[in-house]
């Protein structure tokens, strides 16, 4: 299977609330293909769910590594921040967010 199959099986397991099946299946994305950032975001979202946000927040992390001025990391980054009561970090990621969708 190629990154992108493997990112869609993790999607639909998600959707299907096998979120430990989904983990496996976006880890196996990003092990294919380690430039493919929704894969992270896809494994950030799984780990949410579980209520791992620190983990969550290492996956956001590394997409934004690969992507830096990807808008929905960077929302991503705040809800996680949000969760964690972080509120000066969520406010400025979503301000990154913002000024990054401007120029969209």
């Amino acid at each position: 299977m190629t990154a992108k199959e493997y990112y869609m099986a993790g999607l639909g397991k998600l959707g299907a609330g096998d979120l430990e099946g989904a983990i496996v299946e976006f880890e196996k994305a990003v092990s294919d293909d380690a430039s493919f950032y929704m894969a992270h975001l896809g494994w950030a979202q799984a780990l949410d769910r579980q209520g791992k946000i620190d983990e969550a927040i290492e996956q956001v992390n590394l997409a934004l590594q690969i992507v830096p001025d990807e808008a929905l990391a960077h929302t991503s980054l705040s809800r996680l921040y949000q969760q964690k009561g972080m509120i000066e970090e969520a406010e400025e990621e979503m301000a990154i967010s913002h000024k990054l969708s401007q120029n969209i």
